[in-house]
């Protein structure tokens, strides 16, 4: 994984900050001096469950998933991560605590990784940054808590077809292994709701 300045990274990654909060050059030059870009190559673990959280990851391209594998060696996938989204372990990053997921890169992958002390300081220096995160947090939170309320209401067959309807690009992107850990199924009752 390099580190390396690049305009392909930072056009996107300033792209998304603007669709909430406006910044002048001069905040742009600085937050980019603390950014670091990352050529990720698929099926690479960019965090490991039970380690410390570090970085908070912006997808320039590509595709991520955040899964937890249990005692028994059960893998559970919580969320997934494309084009123009931003994942890390958040108990772990807001708390400087071990994650409980790991990250695995699904394709080879384009980041932004955001490092907490630079953040931390970055917030402090550029507090305008404060409402972008806010709004970030806000809108994880509300998926979050739209997943769970689908998982509670909504049978496995009619949670598919809604996440095919709202993230296509995601589902191009994963396994059915993987979409099957999602749903909380196995892979062999995914494949016969999909033949329903």
């Amino acid at each position: 994984m390099g580190s390396y300045v690049n305009q392909e990274y930072f056009d996107p990654f300033f792209g998304n900050f603007e669709k909430h909060i406006p910044l002048s050059d001069v905040e742009k030059r600085i937050i980019s001096e603390n950014l670091k870009c990352m050529d990720v190559p698929k099926n690479t673990l960019v965090l490991s469950q039970g380690s410390k959280v570090n970085t908070i990851f912006y997808v320039v391209s590509g595709a991520l998933r955040a899964y937890h594998l249990n005692e028994k060696g059960k893998e559970s996938t919580v969320m997934f991560a494309i084009r123009d989204w931003w994942i890390t372990d958040m108990n772990g990053f807001t708390h400087q605590d071990l994650a409980q997921v790991s990250l695995e890169t699904l394709e080879d992958s384009k980041l932004v990784g955001l490092g907490y002390e630079v953040l931390e300081s970055l917030l402090r220096e550029l507090p305008r940054l404060e409402r972008f995160f806010r709004i970030l947090f806000q809108r994880a939170y509300i998926r979050e808590q739209s997943r769970l309320l689908r998982q509670l209401s909504m049978d496995v067959a009619k949670r598919y077809r809604a996440f095919v309807e709202r993230y296509p690009n995601i589902v191009a992107a994963v396994s059915q292994k993987q979409m099957a850990s999602y749903l909380g199924v196995t892979p062999e009752f995914l494949s016969q709701v999909k033949n329903k």
